[in-house]
């Protein structure tokens, strides 16, 4: 035996740091005779030999362990040769495999300095477990970052789960260990098993991994996500030379319950059954964009995907990888972009995934002041470590490359600026100049959105952020976060508060609707009614209506769509809300499309259909959101009736559009408003037709200017203002 007793007791107790210092072939001399040494750790191996790749001479070892650890000396050669091992298992079973412990590293030391540094923006193409052709040898190279493990191993299947058969080796001081096991396949399953320094093992799945075994287990599985034949080019080339100065209405949606198969246990549509269905009905509703609520992996379906476990793995719930980019390509082709879900703000405390990783707190910070999320029980990222920065930020990459998305919104952002978010006084810890911001995840918000707009020109990058932080859509450059819109929550609070009240208080809070003007470009805004309005016991929107019948609900919802899209900014509605859903949203069930056999219903949707295609025919409604001039008042003071009515124009104002509101069930025949110019004023959308479920009061088409000032025009229009109403009226110079 050459090996040292110690040596191989490390072996055999699974706490070797060095194995390919040990295991393979080695230079060795016994005697005085100099040769090669061989060794080999297999499991339920009753005889191993090693046999030349040229010639095919074998050299039996010798057992020295009854774990399987063999070991020979074969004299008089001392350059190493191509080998393979040929084992014989206690069942009678006889292999012939390449051994994994004579390969070189497949990362290079460029590759652990740029990981080590924060700035390898592609990791994800050398963490994981990738499918490798190392010279002419095929199996799966793993790699994972655990910088203050003992010990790492390979652990699966093929292994029988025993952390003594494929430890790794650790790639100097990267903290990076790595291992290249030949033969192994796509379709693998694997976690790495760490021993930490306190000798504890900690089971964990790849945070690299592309996709991942069914809950309740979680186990990682090799796949190779860059085999999908795409047919997206056109679209894409088109995207990339795409301005955001121009139409983006936003249907969200959860992927799992827009529609189900109640025949088939209620099960959620796959990626592929999903894609056409979706597809069709995007396209008949004018919608430019889809966004899914996190479709990374995630352990538990109550999340809705927000606590994620797999940053690089579309969950498996609809499909597998594959499934997922059919579903991207297929909406490409019809014109449809997607936005996905992004939630680099925290992660779940599950003992398999991110959380201590290695024994230490090596993604979350270890102060609780700084790394628990107080409000949704998780952990916060740290990110001041280089390699974390760079993991988060590779996420974000990889799934616009892999899967060809068009945007990410990030989730919490809120709460990743502000260091006391959700807490009081003694609860959290100033940053280095004693303010409340987040300095480190406000650089690395920087830095992603950046790396995005680089790498992939007509991406969107979208903040969930609530407050009132400067800049959140200003270009880094100017000392901003460089998001390209941010959502319009204090619209949205302000017009909900307004809409749910009874129409005889309206007049009370006729703030509601016009606080927002005083903001409005501040920021580039995505005007949301999002799945956080319709959760946690808050009703759906149609409920939410200040009305006692569904009728008069519906026309206040019809009202409030109207005034939405003619407001500035993007839009974002969330499913059901669309066609009125009666009930809250249920993630384990199918929205209620049986309610549009209703003219209540399907009038709500027949009416975001019109106002989406009228939207994207007018460019003065969609193109001009991040320009003053497009928005001006003609009446915002007549409180008393409910009235609101502004003006949408081009900067030439040459294109024109009056949006009317009366927001109470009180028709007003003979109201008179001032318009900018004379001409024929044409009625293009009425919420109030009977087309939608209203009673049909309307303006006949439009109304010809009257040479009255009025509102400080010298010119006006005498207008029926029908009950709980929102009317578009273009311009046109022509008399009528």
């Amino acid at each position: 035996m050459l090996i040292p007793k110690p040596e191989l007791q490390k072996f055999t107790t699974a706490t070797h740091a060095q194995p390919h210092d040990w295991l393979g072939m080695h230079p060795a001399t016994k005697g005085r005779s100099k040769g090669l040494v061989v060794r080999a750790l297999l499991k339920d191996a009753a005889e191993c030999e090693v046999v030349a790749r040229e010639g095919g001479q074998a050299w039996p070892m010798e057992q020295l362990s009854k774990e399987g650890f063999y070991e020979v000396f074969i004299p008089k050669r001392t350059e190493s040769f191509g080998y393979m091992l040929r084992s014989r298992r206690y069942n009678g079973e006889i292999r012939q495999f390449f051994d994994p412990y004579c390969f070189l590293p497949t990362l290079g030391d460029q590759d652990l300095y740029l990981f080590n540094e924060g700035n390898e923006h592609r990791i994800y193409t050398k963490l994981g477990a990738h499918l490798r052709d190392l010279g002419g040898v095929k199996g799966v190279s793993f790699a994972v970052w655990a910088p203050s493990a003992t010990r790492v191993s390979v652990v699966g299947h093929f292994n029988q789960w025993d952390g003594r058969y494929h430890p790794m080796r650790p790639l100097g001081a990267s903290g990076v260990w790595e291992l290249f096991i030949p033969g192994l396949e796509e379709g693998e399953f694997y976690k790495f098993e760490i021993r930490d320094k306190a000798g504890h093992i900690h089971l964990k799945t790849d945070p690299f991994g592309t996709y991942f075994e069914a809950p309740p287990h979680n186990a990682s599985v090799v796949c190779e996500v860059n085999q999908f034949k795409w047919n997206d080019g056109d679209y894409l080339a088109k995207r990339s030379k795409a301005s955001n100065d121009r139409p983006i209405s936003v249907y969200e949606m959860h992927v799992g319950s827009w529609r189900r198969v109640l025949e088939d246990a209620n099960r959620p549509l796959s990626y592929r059954e999903l894609a056409p269905l979706l597809g069709d009905y995007l396209a008949e509703m004018g919608f430019t964009h889809v966004e899914v609520l996190p479709l990374s992996e995630h352990p538990f379906d109550g999340s809705w995907g927000y606590q994620v476990t797999g940053f690089f793995a579309p969950t498996q719930r609809f499909g597998t990888p594959e499934d997922f980019a059919f579903f991207v390509d297929h909406l490409h082709q019809r014109g449809i972009g997607i936005i996905v879900d992004w939630v680099p703000a925290h992660f779940p405390r599950d003992a398999f995934a991110l959380a201590e990783f290695d024994g230490t707190h090596l993604y979350e910070h270890a102060d609780p002041r700084q790394g628990a999320h107080q409000d949704w029980g998780t952990l916060i990222f740290n990110y001041g470590r280089n390699e974390v920065r760079c993991f988060l930020i590779a996420s974000a990459l990889a799934w616009f490359e892999r899967y060809h998305i068009d945007g990410l919104r990030v989730d919490a952002v809120a709460s990743m600026l502000y260091l006391d978010y959700s807490r009081k006084e003694g609860e959290w810890i100033p940053n280095k100049f004693g303010g409340r911001e987040n300095l480190e995840a406000i650089d690395f918000l920087r830095r992603a959105n950046d790396l995005v707009h680089s790498y992939y020109p007509g991406a969107l990058m979208i903040a969930e952020e609530s407050t009132a932080f400067a800049g959140v859509t200003k270009p880094t450059s100017e000392g901003g976060l460089g998001f390209d819109f941010k959502w319009n929550m204090g619209w949205m609070h302000d017009n909900l508060r307004y809409f749910s009240k009874e129409s005889i208080h309206r007049k009370w809070h006729q703030n509601d609707l016009t606080f927002g003007a005083l903001y409005q470009y501040s920021e580039h805004f995505v005007t949301a009614l999002s799945h956080d309005e319709v959760v946690h016991g808050k009703g759906s929107l149609l409920n939410k209506m200040g009305a006692w019948q569904i009728s008069e609900k519906a026309a206040t919802m019809r009202a409030l769509y109207g005034h939405m899209w003619g407001w500035p900014g993007k839009k974002l509605l969330f499913m059901g809300s669309e066609f009125g859903q009666s009930t809250e949203w249920n993630y384990t069930g199918s929205l209620d499309w049986h309610l549009l056999q209703y003219i209540d219903h399907d009038g709500i949707r027949l009416l975001v259909r019109d106002l989406n295609r009228l939207y994207q025919q007018e460019p003065v409604l969609g193109c001009h959101d991040k320009d003053y001039r497009s928005f001006s008042w003609i009446t915002c003071h007549d409180s008393e009736r409910s009235v609101l009515a502004y003006l949408r124009k081009a900067p030439d104002e040459q294109s024109i559009f009056a949006i009317v509101g009366n927001y109470t069930p009180v028709a007003r025949d003979h109201y008179r408003i001032g318009v900018p110019k004379k001409g024929f004023w044409r009625e293009m959308i009425n919420t109030n037709s009977q087309y939608y479920g209203g009673s049909g009061l309307g303006n006949d088409g439009g109304r010809q200017t009257q040479d009255i000032p009025s509102d400080g025009f010298e010119q006006s229009l005498s207008l029926c203002m029908p009950p709980l109403s929102t009317t578009f009226f273009k311009w046109t110079p022509e008399q009528v």
